[in-house]
């Protein structure tokens, strides 16, 4: 199998030892604490279920900047985003101290981890602008849902090392979906798969992204397909997790072979920083037991701040040779073709026409879902449609 990221094997940080598990709990209750943002606690997440592997800690500032301006630690390993414990206000909190971090999106905050405070370091401005340029990338005077998120956090950065005591909402809400780097590895060695790809989405999957699926798995001979869903924040106006979980399992009960495929899903917030994003998309997989990991056009991407693909060729232009064992496959915008009577990859069908294709804007496919009336054939499929229809519908009933 595929080696995870920098490393022999996972270091999970999700302490799975009953007993210590229990100790370290009932030491939190001494410790100091403090609420954290969505996004620590997702990172948190992220480095007890082996995703961030071999990450161990959160970023220092020198670790942070140069990971934002060079994508490697101080120390050298190949890393695309920062990975960090931000606050507004960092109180009495020093360098030494061991603090409990509570989680902001569980009822009465309760712990999700144990960390030894390395650092107490605060972002100029200028810093922070910085990072956001470097990873988030956004366009000249346009607003962007990412660097918002990020600078909401504050800008004193708490770094050190972390001890996980669970996995937030994502294990109890999602019971069925959520799986740890090390759950879906250990599901793949037991089916016995050498060659996964790997497929990403924060959407409902219509016929275009199934399609997708089955031509990567054929082109690249791959044993099975991992479609892993984004579980944690999305934007305003994106389809809930539930509803997405429920119209893909159908989608691949349906249309997919017996066994050939595992629906999982991950629990992180969405960065929508486009390119970089699509490479911690890619790393993190790679530590779940992935082969290989389908980059389509906008990946990751949000309005209009990205090409439709940088987040491939940040691949070859960015990442060195050798930082990553995964392979990308590079996929083009998939639609139905009327002529061909089947879905493609657009660059594939240079003599047709943008009428040869059926294409909808998600605005008109959410106006039909919202009417009761399912897209196309040729653009959903009508068991999906009837899941997302009941979704749209429910929402118009309590507005």
């Amino acid at each position: 199998m595929i080696k995870p990221h920098g490393s022999d094997k996972l270091n999970p940080l999700f302490v799975d030892d009953a007993a210590k598990n229990k100790a370290l709990v009932k030491e939190a209750k001494t410790l100091d604490s403090i609420v954290v943002s969505s996004a620590t606690a997702a990172n948190a997440v992220m480095m007890g279920a082996g995703y961030f592997n071999p990450l161990t800690a959160y970023m220092s500032k020198a670790d942070a900047l140069s990971v934002a301006t060079d994508m490697k630690t101080t120390s050298g390993l190949f890393w695309p985003t920062p990975v960090l414990n931000l606050v507004k206000d960092s109180a009495a909190i020093k360098a030494g101290d061991r603090i409990a971090l509570r989680d902001p999106n569980v009822d009465g905050n309760p712990v999700i981890a144990v960390m030894n405070v390395d650092a107490v370091e605060t972002f100029s401005d200028d810093e922070i602008k910085l990072i956001s340029e470097k990873i988030y990338a956004p366009a000249a005077g346009e607003d962007h849902p990412g660097v918002n998120a990020f600078i909401e956090q504050g800008n004193i950065c708490l770094s050190g090392p972390i001890q996980v005591l669970n996995f937030s909402y994502f294990q109890t809400e999602f019971p069925d979906t959520f799986r740890t780097a090390v759950e879906i590895r250990n599901d793949i060695a037991e089916r016995g798969w050498e060659k996964v790809v790997a497929f990403q989405t924060r959407n409902p999957m219509h016929l275009a992204h199934e399609e997708l699926c089955h031509m990567a798995m054929k082109r690249l001979a791959c044993d099975g397909l991992v479609i892993h869903m984004l579980l944690g924040k999305l934007k305003p106006g994106d389809i809930p997790a539930p509803v997405r979980d429920a119209s893909i399992r159908k989608m691949v009960e349906l249309y997919f072979p017996q066994n050939s495929a595992i629906v999982t899903g991950y629990g992180f917030d969405m960065l929508y920083a486009g390119p970089r994003e699509a490479v911690l998309h890619a790393v993190f997989r790679q530590n779940m037991g992935a082969t290989h990991f389908i980059i389509g056009r906008d990946h990751a991407g949000v309005g209009d701040h990205y090409g439709p693909f940088d987040a491939q060729t940040i691949f070859e232009k960015d990442v060195p040779a050798g930082a990553l064992a995964i392979e990308i496959f590079n996929a083009d915008h998939t639609a139905y073709s009327k002529k061909l009577d089947k879905v493609v990859m657009m660059c594939e069908a240079p003599d047709h026409k943008k009428e040869d294709f059926i294409l909808l804007s998600g605005t008109k496919v959410r106006e039909m879902l919202g009417n009761g009336e399912a897209p196309p054939k040729e653009f959903s499929r009508p068991e999906v449609a009837k899941i997302l229809i009941d979704y749209y519908q429910g929402l118009s009933v309590n507005s």
